[in-house]
């Protein structure tokens, strides 16, 4: 097992969130290069970091903004398909467990209201349950979740406090590790042992796996679901240069 495998699965996700703060310039700076560019902040590296709990992805993480393939995707269709960046009325954004790549960019944009919720993590504003939001009904106007949902027992009961909070005509990106191959979602609460759960959901901390179906789940509490395959948008030369995950879906759901 690498050093940074074994590190993903032994430190508990707030320390690590922390230690990455201190180290990530140091890793940056070593890395410099122009073969692979992170989208998100422009920087360039001669190799990107591997990353995975389980297999590990080549040239996943990026050295700056510490965005694996999902942000960078998201942050492309956020910026070339929605008006995310550019509204003129401000948005009121809510972000479960937010992404340092996203915070403190998002936390800037004087178009935004952005608050960020996580039950744990050091780096949100409001700690809070997602099956038990602290907010009013219709508030956002965007929200996003992103591989949030394999970790809750209760999926449908965090669902539809996604759906409560959002806003009609408003929109939200609920990103999960998917494997496209199966058609149900498949889970099994008696599995608690944590080298069991990495070796059938793919991480020590995940309660499924999810399959096909994980749309019709987010449609059946009520949302209108676009499973969107933004890498057909983009150039091959920009998927490799981006290193992003050829064919994966977005889940953009809207509230009608």
């Amino acid at each position: 097992m690498s050093l940074f495998k074994s590190i993903l699965n032994t430190i508990p996700r707030p320390l690590l969130i922390k230690v990455s703060y201190v180290v990530r310039p140091i890793i940056a700076f070593s890395l410099k290069g122009n073969k692979y560019t992170d989208p998100i902040d422009g920087k360039s590296f001669r190799k990107f970091i591997p990353y995975g709990y389980g297999k590990q992805r080549k040239n996943a993480l990026s050295p700056s903004t510490l965005s694996l393939e999902r942000h960078r995707l998201m942050w492309l269709f956020l910026k070339d398909e929605t008006n995310f960046f550019s509204s003129t009325k401000k948005l009121k954004v809510l972000h479960i467990a937010p992404e340092q790549c996203f915070l403190d960019i998002f936390r800037k944009q004087k178009n935004l209201e952005y608050i960020t919720s996580d039950l744990e993590s050091p780096i949100a504003d409001v700690k809070a349950d997602i099956c038990y939001l602290p907010f009013t009904d219709d508030e956002f106007d965007v929200v996003f979740c992103n591989h949030v949902l394999e970790h809750i027992p209760d999926d449908t009961r965090a669902m539809q406090e996604l759906y409560r909070v959002l806003k009609k005509g408003g929109f939200g990106i609920f990103q999960i590790p998917q494997d496209l191959s199966r058609k149900e979602t498949f889970e099994d609460d008696t599995i608690t042992d944590r080298k069991e759960r990495a070796k059938i959901f793919g991480q020590y901390d995940h309660v499924r796996v999810y399959g096909k179906d994980y749309f019709n789940k987010l449609r059946s509490v009520g949302f209108t679901v676009d499973e969107v395959d933004y890498t057909k948008k983009i150039a091959p030369k920009e998927l490799e240069r981006f290193c992003l995950m050829k064919n994966e879906i977005l889940p953009v759901c809207y509230k009608k």
